[in-house]
């Protein structure tokens, strides 16, 4: 706290308030009371309690027999001693769990609810008495938390696309939460606008993205939350894009495209921006060309619409779609639907990440036909979530679905002036208003990794899922369905594994559900964590390689597990079978069955 001294050379205020307190005293006497009070007459109040008098002539004294105490901070909530000490408890936590991940089983165990037993009903009123709050709160993350969490990190996570962690990743976090701006438009804090647009640039070169993508080519990017923004924010502008052309009241024309293997969120979107349910077209797609979008099948589907007085609106084409890294052909597809006035988006929220690497470019030939292309530095590039970039042929069009002017308080007049054109204003790139300086991490990672330490990452996971689709290989009992992409194996038993019958008819329905439960089991075990899908009707298990803990250690291990788990599930499966096989038999012939009266195997009886 200052000292009086210090307080007595303050500057004169600018400003003062008055401050009425009314009452009765003892006696049922009234008073008023009133104080002009400005920041130095309070705090000399508060340090020299005797030698200050009031505007209207009565004592602090006075003022303190009527007055209500003001409540003061037992702790000030930002304390740089006390920041320092604390920030070295979370950060020797969150390393102390770093170095034991590989400990815990990496999905959890429990049952709905479990936590919700374990933690009061209400709020604490005050923090823990004799104790450090911030201690005691971290004792139940380990004991608590940490035993119900699913471990992303962990080296043994190959169930989804990684969520990648790096130090200067949650450092950057960490900057950013301490920072704690508010960047929504260039005058809001001009620095965090200005870092974005350059490390946007930074990241488009990275991947070797069109030019006209990029700000000095004169397209633009932002950071948003995920691909799923991406996604709604540019179907947003082609929509209003295309009703400025054709009249608001035909909104329900508006017809949206993409493969049966597009992800989830996009019909989501299309719902969000009023597209009625029945214009929107998933294509499907087929094993023979390798679950990706047909552009003639396309061509076909927008002929169709616009011959029923329909109105294309929108294609989302995806690099590397969720099931099977399946990349539609992205040249092709805009040639399709040239002509016909279709916003092309690019939904590369997994794969685009490994355009850095030159061999992977061609993942993405064609896309300088493309209006928007996303991907998600939070998948693969070491940037801690949450962090997508999208990038706009023409930003014009975002920020005219998107913009809003009125509100001149958000407005710097002087910054459109000085700067002589127009300043990027990332409030009118989104949906919400406030948004987080991602910019500051993104940057970090760029500077500290750089873009070779980058490609070093993504290959080194794409060279072990090539090792780990060698053993699949390896093992009869065991195919891969599709090709592997980037550091993505789709597997399963094969049908034979499953039962000759069942090969031989062609029947999937039981080799998928086999693998079901050969998924249950590996997952089960907490030494391995995989995920399914279903595409062209039969079921396969995922093993995305990706997280920054991952070693080849790892993924040899995930595979023993793999193949531990097969041997139990498959001899269950032959079990079932014999049984089924055995009551078939009885069924058929009751007479020729003996009672059995002692314990007989069922191959002596089948083989009798």
């Amino acid at each position: 706290m200052p000292s009086t001294s210090a307080i007595n050379k303050m500057p004169p205020p600018s400003y003062s308030f008055p401050l009425t307190v009314e009452g009765t005293r003892s006696g049922q006497e009234e008073y008023s009371t009133t104080w002009e009070l400005t920041p130095r007459s309070t705090a000399m109040a508060i340090l020299n309690h005797g030698d200050t008098t009031t505007a209207n002539g009565s004592s602090p004294a006075d003022a303190a027999a009527v007055a209500p105490a003001m409540p003061s901070l037992v702790q000030p909530p930002l304390d740089a001693d006390e920041f320092r000490r604390q920030g070295r408890l979370v950060v020797d936590f969150i390393a102390d769990y770093y170095t034991r991940i590989d400990e815990h089983p990496v999905r959890p165990a429990v049952a709905p609810g479990f936590l919700a037993r374990q933690l009061p009903d209400t709020a604490p009123a005050r923090p823990e008495p004799g104790d450090d709050a911030l201690a005691a709160a971290l004792r139940d993350v380990r004991d608590l938390i940490l035993p119900g969490v699913t471990h992303w990190q962990s080296p043994r996570h190959f169930a989804h696309f990684a969520a990648t962690a790096s130090n200067v990743g949650a450092l950057g976090e960490a900057l950013t939460a301490g920072l704690n701006i508010n960047p929504f438009t260039w005058a809001a804090s001009p620095a965090a606008t200005e870092l974005e647009v350059v490390v946007t640039d930074w990241l488009g070169k990275a991947l070797h993205l069109p030019e006209s993508l990029l700000f000095s080519g004169g397209g633009g990017a932002t950071l948003l939350g995920t691909s799923c923004e991406a996604m709604l924010c540019t179907l947003v502008a082609a929509r209003d894009r295309k009703l400025a052309e054709i009249g608001e009241e035909r909104i329900g024309d508006l017809v949206v495209y993409c493969s049966d293997q597009t992800h989830f969120s996009f019909q989501k979107a299309a719902r969000i921006a009023g597209i009625r349910r029945g214009n929107y077209r998933e294509i499907p797609t087929s094993r023979e060309s390798g679950f990706t979008l047909s552009p003639k099948a396309l061509r076909a589907a927008v002929r169709a619409d616009e011959a029923a007085g329909r109105v294309p609106l929108f294609l989302c084409a995806t690099v590397g779609t969720t099931p099977t890294a399946a990349v539609d052909p992205l040249r092709e597809l805009c040639a399709a639907v040239a002509g016909h006035g279709v916003w092309v988006h690019v939904d590369a929220a997994y794969a685009g990440a490994a355009c850095v690497c030159p061999e992977f470019r061609h993942a993405i030939a064609g896309a300088e036909a493309v209006d928007s292309f996303s991907t998600n530095p939070h998948k693969w590039l070491l940037a801690n979530m949450d962090c997508c970039a999208l990038w706009v042929r023409r930003p014009e069009a975002l920020t005219a679905a998107l913009g809003t002017d009125h509100d001149v308080i958000l407005k710097d007049p002087s910054s459109e002036r000085d700067c002589g054109r127009g300043v990027v204003d990332y409030k009118d790139w989104q949906i919400a208003l406030s948004r987080r300086f991602r910019a500051l991490k993104l940057w970090l990672v760029l500077r500290c990794h750089g873009v070779e330490g980058l490609r070093g990452f993504v290959r080194a996971h794409v060279r072990m899922a090539a090792a780990f689709e060698d053993m699949v290989r390896a093992d009869a009992r065991f195919e891969v369905p599709v090709p592997r992409q980037f550091a993505l194996v789709c597997f399963r038993l094969r049908s034979a594994a499953a039962g000759e019958k069942r090969a031989r008819d062609g029947d999937d329905a039981e080799p998928n559900e086999l693998n079901r439960r050969l998924l249950e089991a590996v997952n089960a075990t907490g030494r391995a964590y995989m995920s399914s899908a279903v595409v062209g009707g039969i079921y396969v298990l995922r093993c995305a390689i990706g997280n920054s803990l991952t070693e080849e250690r790892h993924v040899r291990e995930a595979w023993c597990v793999v193949q531990e788990q097969a041997t139990v599930v498959l001899a269950a499966a032959a079990c079932t079978e014999e049984r089924a096989v055995y009551s078939a038999r009885c069924a058929d012939a009751p007479a020729a069955v003996p009672p059995v009266q002692n314990e007989v195997s069922l191959h002596s009886f089948l083989n009798s």
